[in-house]
């Protein structure tokens, strides 16, 4: 499927579930489209605790490791599930909280001028193949709409947070994106 973003910055037809996790971007254009993954509980897939720490009603006493989750308001543009539903959670003219202290190409903030796309996934699990189609087609339409985003400015969370974050990990195959690994 191909998507359009509209005029507010949403994707037409794609599931929307706002996030009241994010703020105005900087008048900066979005050149950058950055990769993540997640899993809430870790490496455990199809639960509904991402959706609900994305959208601010995650019960951090709901599991032992979502202590450190208490009061975190968090959230990313997409997600994509396992089964390679996409999601939209913030619109894409607004900055999502997603990449945090990060760093590429000379600028710090990359929120400000990024597209955060998080996988249900971990280091240690391989993505499906209906995670990779779904993803492969979102960048395509995101890159129709914002032709800054080349594919050399396609990244990892890893690459902009270095040893801070490792995600989407060393299972994660960029060839699937025209894009060799850096």
């Amino acid at each position: 499927m191909v998507w359009t973003v509209d005029a507010q910055g949403w994707l037409t037809g794609m599931v929307r579930r706002p996030s009241p996790h994010h703020n105005e971007r900087p008048a900066l254009p979005i050149d950058l489209l950055v990769i993540h993954a997640i899993s809430l509980p870790a490496c455990e897939f199809g639960g509904p605790h991402i959706e609900a720490l994305f959208l601010g009603t995650l019960d951090p006493d709901a599991h032992p490791s979502f202590a450190s989750l208490r009061g975190l308001r968090v959230s990313a543009h997409f997600v994509i599930d396992r089964v390679g539903r996409p999601v939209q959670y913030v619109a894409c003219s607004r900055r999502a909280w997603h990449a945090g202290v990060s760093h590429h190409a000379g600028r710090d903030n990359c929120n400000d001028f990024s597209i955060g796309i998080e996988l249900e996934g971990c280091d240690s699990a391989p993505y499906s193949e209906a995670q990779y189609a779904t993803l492969i087609e979102l960048v395509a339409s995101l890159r129709a709409a914002y032709p800054a985003i080349t594919v050399e400015r396609i990244v990892g969370h890893n690459e902009i947070a270095p040893g801070r974050k490792s995600d989407p990990g060393p299972r994660f195959d960029w060839g699937r994106l025209d894009r060799p690994a850096h």
